[in-house]
């Protein structure tokens, strides 16, 4: 399995475990707060702890990631971003 196509499933194992049989447009709340502890969870982790190295990497390497995603989502779904 590639790289990618491991990433990809282990994104989708994610996001079926936050969304743990929730409905995404009714329960988008609790489903977000979920989302919120899983990412800060994670980056505290890969930053040994440090909350100031991982406001950093949430702001200079994973938002501008995700940005990167979802317009490249759009622009194969032919949506603007």
């Amino acid at each position: 399995m590639t790289t990618p196509s491991a990433d990809g499933k282990r994104a989708l194992a994610a996001a079926k475990s936050i969304f743990d049989g929730r409905v995404p447009p009714r329960e988008m709340g609790a489903i977000m707060v979920t989302l919120e502890h899983a990412v800060a969870t994670v980056l505290l982790a890969v930053m040994d702890g440090d909350a100031g190295k991982a406001a950093a990497m949430l702001n200079e390497g994973l938002a501008p990631g995700i940005e990167q995603r979802l317009a490249h989502h759009a622009s194969r779904k032919g949506g603007a971003t």
